[in-house]
């Protein structure tokens, strides 16, 4: 059973009751399904993996629609990317940073669109990527995602806090990040986020790693970043609950901020475009597992343009030359 203060919750939540009791639906009777839910939930996305369309491609935690045998050759990438300029982010970062300091957040995740140019197609870039999760949807957006959300398999659920990068390049970079105050801060405020989200849903709730390094590969670089593993068991009739559980987690404390739900409507005051679908999160459950993932590494069709969608955490101890270009930094494909 979901306790009493989660009910209250998902009962405000925003993700419409519909999606909600068909994904409960689906894990009472143990159904496959995809499901794909944006930042806001507004346009939520759940089909049985028997009624999957052909538009729709995936490669969750070992489960794929790929069809190998039409897997073509690849030629080299080009990639370019025109950022915002300062100025603007400046502005946006100003608005948090007062936000912060009067006390309303203690970390908010700003985000922002870069338009982009490739010669590569979505599914392209949907088939050459390189990530443990990947969804091309309908030819309008593209996801090659290193961040778990949430898995749940046998009884208990996982979440995988990302939060803190760094170019592997840098002289000592690896002990630059686990030293850096900024990035430990974000880093912890993040793992308490998401183990009191993880409470409304389970109970013995465990750190069972904290702050341990991975590996990014880029077409360009290669990034360190710092995660973290939580555990928390569920309770025994889960499976009737799974839109429930998801519902009581949106959206992804990771790509928002901590405490969620003021730092939401910041978040909405100070970045300069709608998010869509990116930083939703899209899984896959088999009818007894569930793996999920957030939404990062995006591109979408906006008008006839590419739009990268990219972003980092700001505490009180941002700097926002640093932001800016870890923001730049995080534009790019993790091809070979």
């Amino acid at each position: 059973m979901i306790n009493q203060k989660s009910q209250l919750f998902y009962d405000s939540c925003i993700i419409d009751k519909s999606s909600l009791n068909t994904m409960n639906y689906y894990g009472k009777h143990h159904i496959p399904f995809l499901f794909v839910i944006d930042y806001l939930a507004q346009r939520p996305f759940i089909c049985p993996i028997k009624n999957i369309p052909k538009t729709v491609l995936f490669s969750i935690g070992g489960h794929s629609n790929i069809d190998s045998t039409k897997l073509q050759h690849r030629s080299k990438l080009n990639f370019d990317k025109n950022p915002i300029p300062y100025n603007t982010f400046l502005q946006s970062f100003a608005t948090v940073q007062s936000h912060i300091k009067e006390g309303n957040s203690y970390l908010v995740n700003l985000t922002f669109p870069t338009s982009i140019t490739t010669n590569y197609s979505l599914y392209d870039i949907f088939i050459h990527s390189n990530a443990p999760y990947k969804l091309l949807f309908n030819d309008q957006f593209v996801v090659f995602s290193p961040e778990t959300f949430v898995t749940i398999h046998n009884g208990f659920i996982y979440t995988y806090p990302m939060k803190g990068t760094i170019d592997a390049s840098i002289p000592n970079a690896e002990e630059r990040l686990m030293n850096d105050k900024k990035e430990f801060a974000e880093h912890i405020t993040v793992v308490d986020l998401l183990r009191n989200d993880l409470a409304k849903v389970s109970f013995d709730i465990t750190v069972e790693q904290f702050r341990y390094v991975s590996t990014v590969k880029t077409h360009k670089i290669i990034l360190l970043q710092t995660s973290s593993k939580i555990r928390g068991t569920l309770h025994n009739d889960y499976h009737a609950h799974l839109g429930d559980i998801f519902a009581s987690l949106l959206p992804a404390g990771s790509v928002t901020g901590a405490p969620k739900k003021k730092t939401v409507e910041i978040i909405k005051e100070a970045e300069i475009y709608e998010r869509g679908f990116y930083t939703g999160v899209f899984g896959y459950y088999d009818g007894y597992n569930c793996t999920s993932a957030v939404m990062i590494r995006f591109i979408e069709h906006c008008n006839d343009t590419l739009v990268y969608k990219s972003g980092g955490g700001v505490t009180i101890y941002s700097n926002p030359v640093y932001e800016y270009n870890e923001m730049i930094e995080k534009v790019y494909v993790p091809v070979d």
